[in-house]
């Protein structure tokens, strides 16, 4: 007689790429956060800032399955980190930093298309960049997996206590 099997928690889910109806067919790192924050099960959880969330998402389903498995203590990391919008521009502009440096290491062709098709430029929308961020690293190696495992443990890091002072936003101009 076959036992019925325990629904799926954070705790014996497996990482998956992808988005996912039921945990029980997998879950992706932003998934999994929600389940461990005790959200609705969302790969946009609430309680995630949005840059950070975009470049988990986008680097989930990009690496190899034994590289995502790396990405369960990420995924309770990153819970906690929705901050102020200055925080949240912070962030993507050290993703747009990051994705600059790693760029600058491949041929040029592939340079050269990453500007015209990923547009890393101060205006482009901070999830935006953070999943260019992602696809300037072309070929996955551990080198490059632990380059991405340390920016999101860097992005985690910065917070409004953090912040630097000239990240702020600029005061109101007084009339002279």
């Amino acid at each position: 007689m076959l036992q019925p099997s325990a629904p799926a928690n954070y705790q014996t889910v497996r990482l998956a790429a992808g988005k996912h109806d039921d945990p029980g067919d997998g879950v992706c790192v932003m998934e999994l956060a929600s389940m461990i924050a005790h959200e609705p099960f969302t790969d946009h959880p609430r309680s995630v800032c949005p840059v950070i969330a975009a470049f988990l998402r986008a680097y989930n389903d990009a690496i190899d399955d034994p590289r995502r498995q790396d990405l369960y203590r990420l995924a309770s990391l990153a819970i906690g980190t929705r901050d102020s919008w200055v925080i949240e521009q912070q962030r993507a502009r050290r993703c747009r930093e990051w994705a600059e440096q790693v760029w600058s290491r491949r041929p040029w062709p592939v340079r050269l298309f990453a500007r015209r098709a990923f547009g890393l430029d101060v205006n482009i929308k901070a999830q935006g960049v953070a999943r260019s961020a992602v696809a300037a690293i072309g070929r996955h190696t551990d080198h490059t997996h632990a380059m991405a495992v340390a920016l999101v443990e860097e992005l985690c890091a910065m917070t409004s206590e953090t912040a630097r002072p000239t990240e702020a936003a600029p005061p109101a101009l007084s009339r002279a």
